[in-house]
């Protein structure tokens, strides 16, 4: 049996998982629910082989609006505001934002890909989580800004780390510097979203008929695919190609390839087993 979350709802049909973010705060607000039941959850999903694919949207008018400051002000307070104890205060807070990282880090380094249909505001650590994704989608009225700086913070969470390979060292600055709010087509401009739609329904249509072409294709394919893609992130093109020759050399012989071979012959639509 599934488990249940707070901040979270899982739905599965047909090889496609869709992670809605709930809040419970405003706007999906991420708290500290989600930072507990978000790794959980990509944990399981990684794990459950009828699921080929995840598609991440938020419930309601917004994608997330990001950090909730004040539910997290239970455990962030006595870290950021003690006076004694500050070594072992300081570690604890490291702790805690290592524990956090693993809510966008898991998305990351999940075997599945992960697509992101955001609509509305997508705030701060909204940023961090699509920016984990393997691809976004946007509506029109969708907004994006790593607004950290504008609280004081140091976006902590991988927004600063995986936005340049996506936007660039430049945009990604601009946005880390001045907190400012981005729109649906300099996202696309940039490169932050494949495409944008005109409406929240036409996004998810469109969203949901991606993720069922990847759930169509052999997943253990994609999986390869994905996971050599995160490995050649920071190597060099020849540590890239070496890696992948290994992977193929492990992994190319299987029933799904066999599968593409006979489908082909016959004229017929591949059935893929994930063999």
């Amino acid at each position: 049996m599934d488990a249940t979350y707070k901040s979270l709802r899982i739905e599965k049909a047909d090889g496609v998982a869709e992670v809605v973010l709930l809040g419970p705060g405003r706007g999906n607000a991420m708290g500290p629910d989600f930072w507990r039941e978000m790794p959980e959850a990509i944990r399981a999903l990684d794990d459950d082989d009828s699921v080929r694919v995840v598609l991440v949207r938020g419930n309601g008018d917004h994608f997330t609006y990001g950090l909730d400051l004040m539910g997290m002000m239970e455990s962030l307070g006595p870290l950021l505001t003690g006076d004694n104890n500050l070594a072992l205060e300081r570690t604890r807070l490291l702790k805690l934002i290592g524990d956090m990282q693993q809510a966008t880090e898991g998305v990351a380094r999940c075997r599945k890909p992960f697509i992101a249909a955001v609509h509305g505001w997508c705030i701060g650590g909204g940023m961090d989580l699509i920016a984990a994704c393997d691809f976004r989608y946007c509506s029109r009225d969708a907004k994006f800004s790593l607004r950290e700086v504008k609280v004081g913070i140091v976006a902590d969470l991988g927004a600063l780390q995986r936005l340049p390979r996506i936007i660039g060292e430049g945009h990604t600055r601009e946005l880390a510097y001045t907190g400012g709010d981005v729109d649906a087509e300099r996202a696309l401009r940039m490169g932050l979203v494949n495409e944008v739609f005109s409406s929240a329904e036409e996004l998810l249509t469109h969203a949901r008929a991606t993720a069922r072409r990847i759930a169509d294709n052999p997943p253990l394919v994609v999986q390869g695919a994905k996971q050599v893609m995160e490995f050649c992130a920071d190597k060099s093109t020849a540590d890239g190609l070496r890696y992948v020759a290994v992977w193929n050399s492990a992994f190319l012989q299987s029933h799904d390839l066999n599968e593409a071979f006979s489908a082909f012959a016959e004229r017929r639509p591949a059935k893929f087993l994930g063999r």
